[in-house]
C-alpha cells in the first residue's frame, strides 16, 4: 500500500512538472511604434474596410500611459530612412485567450482614421502578436482613396523591443509585465 501511494505521488509530480504552464491574466504595458521605412517602395493596397475594428475593444483613455521609448523615436525621426507614424503606450491584462484592441490616430471621418488598425495579443511562453494596420489617404469628402497595409504575425519576447518587419511599414513593440519583476541584467564581467 505504501509503495502504491509513493508511485501515485511520483507520477503526479512527473505529470505536473512536464505539463505546460498556465498563464493567468496579468497586467502588462504595451508600447508600439508604427513606422514607414522610406527606402522600401510603398505598396498601396485595397482601401481599409469600414469594419476595420470588428471584434476589437477600444483602449480606454484611463489605460493610456506615458511612452518610454522616446529615445528610439528620436533616433528614428532624426533619420531620413524612417517616418514615425504612430507612438502609443497603454496597459491591459493579457492571458492565454487572445485579446484584440483597436488603435487609431488622426481625425475620424465616417468611421475611418488616417491611421487605424488592430493588435491581437495572446500570452504564452512568448506573446503572440497579430498586427493589422492601415495608413489611409482620405480626401476632402472623407472618403479613403488609398491605403498602405501592414499585416504581420509574430512571437515576441516580453520585456524586449521587438521589430515586426512588413516591408514598407514596420512595427516596434515592447510588452512588459507590470506584475512580474523584471529579470536581473547579466553582468558585463563575472567576478572571481
Amino acid at each position: 500500500m505504501r509503495l502504491f501511494r509513493l508511485l501515485t505521488l511520483l507520477t503526479t509530480l512527473l505529470i505536473t512538472s512536464f505539463a505546460p504552464t498556465a498563464f493567468a491574466d496579468d497586467l502588462y504595458q504595451i508600447e508600439m511604434i508604427l513606422i514607414r521605412q522610406n527606402a522600401v517602395p510603398a505598396i498601396v493596397s485595397k482601401a481599409a474596410p469600414e469594419d476595420w475594428a470588428a471584434g476589437a475593444q477600444r483602449i480606454s483613455p484611463d489605460s493610456l500611459r506615458t511612452p518610454s521609448l522616446n529615445g528610439e523615436v528620436a533616433k528614428l525621426s532624426a533619420s531620413t530612412d524612417y517616418t514615425v507614424l504612430l507612438h502609443k503606450a497603454w496597459q491591459q491584462t493579457l492571458g492565454e485567450e487572445a485579446t484584440k484592441v483597436a488603435i487609431n490616430d488622426g481625425k475620424e471621418q465616417f468611421g475611418q482614421f488616417p491611421i487605424e488598425g488592430t493588435l491581437s495579443l495572446k500570452l504564452g511562453r512568448f506573446t503572440d502578436v497579430d498586427a493589422d494596420f492601415w495608413v489611409n489617404r482620405i480626401d476632402a469628402n472623407g472618403v479613403v482613396t488609398a491605403s498602405e497595409r501592414m499585416k504581420q504575425n509574430s512571437h515576441t519576447k516580453n520585456g524586449q523591443l521587438n521589430f515586426l518587419d512588413n516591408g514598407h511599414l514596420a512595427l516596434l513593440i515592447k510588452i512588459t509585465s507590470l506584475t512580474v519583476p523584471a529579470p536581473r541584467p547579466v553582468p558585463d564581467e563575472i567576478p572571481d
